[in-house]
């Protein structure tokens, strides 16, 4: 399929300074290049706010008609989220398809979810983008209805999308609550198992698949381009001790997400409620690192994860140009490309647990293998030593405060 010409338009507002509107227009053009278009132009206004009707001057729109005919445009983006006042008098005025940030993001999501429930949250979340935005939309969509058993005589076209809309919006719900239930179900049985939670977070395109991949030895997506993983995926992971813990990817985070996408893809991101650990992967080589950061911090808080064990992972050292300052702590600077800095990482992982674990003895009769084999694996072991004259183990290591080894 031909590639669509792209032209992105911008408002830099007086808040906003010029590495930030950089920083923001080349992740507009990465987003761009993932959903297969080929960005021909940007162009920028400054303004103390976005026109109300047209988001931009009128100036500034006759030199996008310009360059919509030289450059043979077929789709404008724009950099904010729009009315639906701007977008109908945008396409009004320039006769080409517009779109915004957010339904662009949209389009990517509804392109890269595999799994059913994926694909719902997404459909849930266009919908409810949508469904404001109706009003406006055209003559077309406000033609006298007619048809018995659909709509009432005289009804609107917009009033019946509005119901099937709003109906499609509750079946949606409805089935996203049994998929959520199965999960938290899945997550209790191992919650009651005792298994250790370790979950992935970070911006988007940070490497987290890679990580996880590499980690696992498994073949979940993953792509240089934004957003290639959406659905969770959990895989068991053994570290040098014998410890085992299932560890999660998850779906990238990123700045002015459409507010749409962040509720429904709530559900998703439990799996982060559930860790015991966090692994914020942050690309090191990016400019605009620190904000990477901050944005994924705040959502943690905004999901009340804030408090869990958090370990910074510095991804794509290999690839640092210069001297590195890490921003947060505990942290790690590593490749996940390379054998010896996943053995490191796996290393820090076991110190970092033990830090906020409890120290425990236990003598455990050589005949009692099930309660040895589930030690090795939900606890890390400082020290075992066999006593053949009492033919006992005796078992010294950390365990999380709530393990039953602390009640038995």
């Amino acid at each position: 399929m031909a590639k669509e010409n792209v032209l992105i338009i911008a408002i830099q507002k007086n808040l906003v300074d010029d590495e930030q509107i950089k920083y923001s227009l080349e992740e507009l053009i990465s987003l761009t290049n993932t959903a297969k278009g080929d960005v021909k132009q940007t162009m920028l206004q400054k303004r103390d706010h976005p026109h109300p009707a047209l988001y931009m001057g009128k100036g500034k729109l006759e030199e996008i008609q310009e360059v919509i005919e030289s450059d043979d445009i077929d789709l404008v983006i724009a950099n904010d989220e729009l009315t639906a006042t701007q977008m109908r008098n945008l396409q009004k005025y320039l006769e080409v398809r517009i779109i915004d940030r957010s339904q662009l993001i949209l389009d990517i999501f509804a392109q890269r979810a595999h799994t059913k429930e994926g694909k719902l949250q997404v459909e849930l979340a266009q919908y409810q983008y949508m469904l404001p935005r109706l009003h406006g939309q055209g003559q077309h969509l406000s033609r006298l209805g007619g048809g018995i058993g659909t709509r009432g005589p005289g009804e609107t076209k917009l009033e019946s999308d509005r119901r099937h809309i709003n109906r499609r919006i509750n079946e949606i719900k409805r089935q996203l609550d049994t998929v959520v239930n199965q999960r938290d179900q899945y997550r209790k049985r191992r919650k009651r198992n005792k298994v250790t939670q370790i979950a992935i977070v970070g911006y988007t395109n940070a490497g987290k698949s890679t990580l996880f991949n590499r980690l696992t030895q498994s073949e979940s997506l993953e792509e240089d381009q934004l957003f290639a993983t959406l659905d969770p995926m959990s895989r068991q992971i053994k570290f040098p001790s014998g410890f085992q813990a299932i560890i999660t990817d998850t779906v990238g985070f990123m700045q002015d997400l459409p507010t749409a996408l962040i509720a429904a893809f709530r559900s998703t991101l439990e799996e982060v409620k559930e860790a015991d650990l966090i692994y914020h992967v942050v690309d090191s080589t990016h400019p605009d690192k620190e904000q990477h950061q901050q944005t994924v911090l705040q959502l943690l808080k905004e999901l009340e994860v804030d408090h869990l064990p958090i370990l910074t992972i510095y991804n794509k050292s290999d690839k640092l140009q210069s001297d590195f300052i890490p921003l947060s702590q505990p942290s790690l600077k590593m490749s996940a490309f390379d054998q010896s800095d996943r053995v490191q990482l796996l290393k820090e992982t076991e110190r970092l647990l033990i830090d906020n674990w409890e120290f425990y003895q236990k003598v455990v009769q050589a005949s009692d293998g099930k309660l040895l084999q589930s030690l090795r694996q939900q606890t890390i072991i400082h020290d075992e030593v066999f006593d053949p004259d009492d033919e006992v183990y005796v078992v010294q290591g950390y365990a999380p405060n709530q393990h039953p080894i602390f009640f038995n």
